[in-house]
């Protein structure tokens, strides 16, 4: 998967773990300040609870990423709470697996996607033609040659 920078259109390969346990979509604050990512402050810090839902000892989160994030012919703009992943680059969470119902080969530890919502973008390429669809009007079109 690549996260690609708003400011600078710079493309980041990342390690993502999809977590059915998480809800929302969160990137590691190492990785973040380390690959040059703005981090926004949150107007209200969100406070993350573990699974037994206790208070996370690491605190809330008080910044944000907005972002494009690609992965095999899929494209979307995202939000990600900044947050101390330690090993992790980037988790994407229930919700996003909820909206999105990846394809998941457990046998060959691949990842399919089959399902687009309305809210993303998509771009697959069809022999030289590129065919995007616009969070304006689904069923619109643009082909470019």
């Amino acid at each position: 998967m690549g996260l690609e920078k708003l400011e600078s259109h710079e493309g980041v390969a990342v390690k993502t773990l999809l977590d059915s346990r998480a809800m929302g979509l969160f990137i590691d604050t190492t990785f973040a300040r380390e690959k040059g990512f703005k981090m926004e402050r949150l107007k209200n810090p969100l406070l993350v609870k573990n699974v037994d839902g206790t208070v996370n000892i690491g605190g809330a989160i008080t910044h944000q990423v907005k972002c494009n994030m690609f992965f095999k012919g899929h494209v979307e703009r995202v939000r990600m709470g900044v947050y101390n992943l330690e090993k992790t680059e980037v988790i994407l969470g229930m919700l996003w697996l909820a909206a999105h119902n990846p394809e998941i080969d457990w046998e060959k530890g691949e990842v399919r996607m089959m399902h687009y919502p309305p809210i993303c973008g998509k771009r697959k390429q069809e022999g030289k033609r590129e065919v995007k669809r616009t969070k304006k009007d689904e069923d619109e079109e643009v082909l470019r040659e």
